[in-house]
């Protein structure tokens, strides 16, 4: 990048830097002459992605802790104090284990750095969005956990493609249900279901009446309760 020429290893907290990468390591695609990062475009960078990079100063400490326990092990593995492994920073030279010297000093430039690489250009999606939308991931990632977990998705014994997508359209609705219990009462669903399971309400049928009790509700689980918009019972 531009950036590790004319500032070296200098970057501020949450410091963001658009350039570009190239898809291939003998692909050159940065000027250093230039001062300003190039902006990515499909046609002018066929050759290259567009990268997003986020500087961090808590990251870079977390880094930083890292790379030192990394370095510590490859000297270790080096010296013969540990058994010898597949470790980061170790290399073979003329038989010999060895400090990777180079890719040890390449991951000191980049601590604290966190790469985003996309394909969609800046006209389109401006760099924080990249990171904002990255950072939105894990709302998919759940998703797919919590069919497979919580909404019991598998194991399927279907073999009807009806009875597959009559399981499958129930599983989504579920999902559906499931966000916006979640986002409306700002609780995991299992949460929600582990507080909510307990409560029953009894119903007595004596000489062809019946009466039915509703359950006795903690605090907890009617707050709850009042964010989903449930009355009380009776009301």
């Amino acid at each position: 990048m531009s950036h590790f020429h004319w500032n070296g290893d200098a970057f501020t907290d949450g410091q963001v830097i658009d350039t570009v990468t190239p898809r291939h390591a003998k692909s050159i695609v940065n000027d250093p002459a230039h001062r300003a990062e190039p902006a990515w475009n499909p046609d002018e960078h066929p050759n290259a992605w567009r990268a997003v990079w986020a500087y961090s100063a808590k990251r870079a400490r977390h880094d930083q802790k890292t790379l030192y326990a990394q370095e510590t092990r490859a000297r270790a593995v080096i010296s013969g104090e540990r058994a010898a492994k597949s470790t980061r920073f170790v290399t073979t030279r003329a038989g010999d284990r060895v400090l990777d010297e180079a890719s040890l000093a390449r991951a000191q430039s980049l601590v604290g750095l966190k790469g985003y690489v996309t394909t969609i250009p800046a006209t389109m999606m401006p760099a924080a969005e990249v990171i904002a939308k990255h950072h939105n991931l894990w709302h998919v990632e759940r998703s797919f956990r919590m069919p497979k977990s919580d909404l019991r998705a598998r194991p399927m014994f279907h073999r009807t493609h009806e009875a597959i997508e009559a399981h499958l359209t129930i599983v989504f609705t579920a999902l559906a249900i499931a966000h916006n219990v979640q986002d409306r009462s700002g609780l995991a669903i299992a949460k929600v279901i582990k507080n909510l399971r307990p409560l029953r309400s009894a119903t007595i049928a004596i000489n062809g009446t019946s009466q039915t009790f509703p359950p006795e509700i903690p605090a907890a689980q009617q707050q709850i309760l009042n964010a989903l918009s449930i009355p009380k019972p009776g009301h």
